[in-house]
């Protein structure tokens, strides 16, 4: 057995025997902190739309950010990344629906989540989306 393997055999020993521990009834279950937290700063790709059903409701807008960056040879470019948002909190949900609008220029602060979409064919899709915690509106200057 290679030293790579019995490595891989020693940590999963380690893990399951912590599990074993933490799993006791006596003692309490430990939770790790993490964090999952997305901050964006664009503007608004379309009129938010409703979606899901009575009992879920959801608004769904898109978001475009830009990055620049310049050539060797001097060019200055612009690359669009476009995020769908998703907002579930009732307050804010109504809010983003009602007053949002298109070239919005929007701060929006949120988790990152990731799922799977079928569609009519049967095709498992991926999806990535940003469930936002709050948006801020940004007054519009455009004409």
């Amino acid at each position: 057995m290679n030293i790579s393997k019995t490595r891989l055999l020693f940590r999963s020993s380690v893990n399951w025997i912590q599990s074993l521990r933490f799993s006791s009834e006596n003692e309490p279950t430990k939770m790790e902190k993490t964090i999952n937290q997305v901050t964006l700063l664009g503007r608004v790709g379309a009129d938010p739309q409703k979606r899901g059903s009575q009992d879920h409701p959801v608004v769904i807008f898109s978001l475009a950010t830009h990055t620049n960056y310049k050539y060797e040879s001097g060019d200055l470019m612009q690359r669009t990344d476009w995020h769908r948002v998703c907002v579930f909190k009732p307050s804010l949900r109504d809010t983003v629906y009602q007053y949002l609008t298109k070239g919005q220029r929007v701060y929006v602060t949120g988790k990152l989540t990731y799922g799977e979409i079928k569609d009519e064919s049967g095709t498992t899709r991926t999806t990535t989306a940003i469930v936002a915690d709050d948006v801020i509106f940004f007054q519009t200057n455009r004409s």
